[in-house]
């Protein structure tokens, strides 16, 4: 069955197949040497209208409402079906088979104690939220609230234990955005979506699932753009920066963190410090060729959080306190004083930044620790590099970052 109301969308616009395909991918990948590789071709596309595939992926569906100016999947003709018929036959003969007991109890105390249910079928059929009329205040507290509760689980324990209850709750409640909003309550919808995405992006990239963090941060700056937020979009932007010299790819980091730095006179002290953090980290990472603009990075980062007034952050900006700023410059400071002879404050600001994190932070204390036990080892005492390393494998005992394949 043709998907004709994609087709006139596209049309409309006086797309071809292969350009609409172009945004969509623009939209999806960043960076144009993953949207080379996406399987979201003219060709795909072409499935999507002939009605081959009626409803696409939930990042291809949203990419295709933005680069089609479209409010809702309905618009553009996806429509999720209910469970099928043969499923709901199934599931009817599977029902039946357990209002018969044999064993003389009632039914109730039968399904407590036999060993014949299957164990899965005792959760019921899969759950299908039901989207509301209409997006409330209380629909936008509730992401927030979500969003928050998912950072401080990141932040103590790591993104790979609950990445996927949090990704799922992030794809459930972006279906907001197919139903109506009151027009004065959109941005902040857009707003609270793009703190949940960039929450559950980082803890995606925490554990090395980084196609899936781009797609998600990506989404999420959309989000934060069409919510006319620059402090979210600073955050972004540096949290991509933060995973492409993490993958080493600097240059990529750089790139990004110049974008976010684009009007940092809108921006607040300390974003501005975390700005010229990452971007001291990126030059650092680009070998001692840049080592000087690194150091003057890190004193642009120094001069900016002299200035820091919490009262004036955002709230998702808490983390970057005096303990985060010491252990991020000191980063930077690490990767120069490795590739060069330079004499660098890093062991002295990683010290600093373990003694000060506060236990929310376990995480981020025991990034500082290895790195300030790597680097008493270099300096040559490797009794004292034992001792931090210790220390630091006691922080990380709850911390479950990366996952690891068998």
């Amino acid at each position: 069955m043709q998907n004709h109301p994609l087709t006139a969308a596209r049309e409309r616009l006086g797309l071809t197949r292969r350009q609409l395909a172009d945004a969509v991918n623009k939209i999806l990948y960043p960076d144009p040497g993953q949207a080379a590789h996406s399987a979201f071709t003219a060709n795909y596309l072409g499935k999507l209208e002939n009605g081959k595939i009626r409803y696409p992926a939930e990042d291809y569906r949203t990419a295709l409402r933005i680069a089609l100016n479209a409010d809702t999947d309905d618009e553009l003709g996806f429509r999720r079906r209910d469970i099928s018929m043969r499923t709901k036959g199934m599931l009817a003969v599977r029902s039946n088979r357990y209002e018969s007991p044999t064993t003389g109890l009632s039914p109730a105390a039968a399904s407590l104690t036999s060993d014949a249910i299957p164990l899965m079928s005792l959760l019921g059929p899969p759950v299908v939220d039901e989207l509301p009329r209409q997006v409330s205040q209380e629909h936008i507290a509730q992401v927030l609230e979500a969003a928050e509760i998912f950072e401080q689980w990141d932040n103590a324990h790591g993104g790979a234990l609950v990445r996927e209850i949090a990704d799922d709750k992030l794809h459930r409640m972006s279906r907001l955005l197919e139903v109506s909003c009151p027009a004065h309550l959109r941005p902040a919808l857009h707003r609270a979506l793009a703190q949940l995405a960039g929450v559950v992006a980082f803890m995606l990239f925490d554990a090395y699932h980084h196609e899936a963090a781009r797609q998600r941060f990506t989404f999420a700056l959309r989000c934060a753009s069409i919510g006319g937020d620059w402090h979210q979009r600073a955050m972004l932007l540096s949290s991509l920066a933060r995973q492409a010299v993490w993958c080493g790819q600097p240059d990529d980091g750089l790139t990004h963190i110049e974008m976010a730095l684009v009007r940092a006179d809108w921006l607040t002290a300390s974003e501005r410090a975390m700005l010229h953090t990452v971007r001291a980290r990126a030059l650092a990472k680009l070998g001692p060729g840049r080592a000087q603009e690194a150091l003057a990075a890190v004193g642009a980062a120094d001069e900016a959080f002299a200035h820091a007034a919490p009262a004036e952050d955002p709230p998702w900006m808490c983390f970057y306190d005096d303990a985060q700023h010491h252990g991020d410059t000191a980063h930077a400071l690490f990767d120069v004083a490795l590739h060069t002879r330079l004499v660098t404050e890093s062991a002295d600001r990683f010290a600093y930044s373990v003694e000060h994190h506060l236990p929310a932070y376990l995480r981020s204390r025991a990034i500082s620790r290895i790195k300030l036990a790597s680097l008493t080892m270099v300096q040559g005492d490797p009794l004292e590099a034992v001792t931090i390393g210790n220390l630091a494998l006691d922080d990380a005992g709850p911390v479950r970052s990366r996952v690891l394949s068998n």
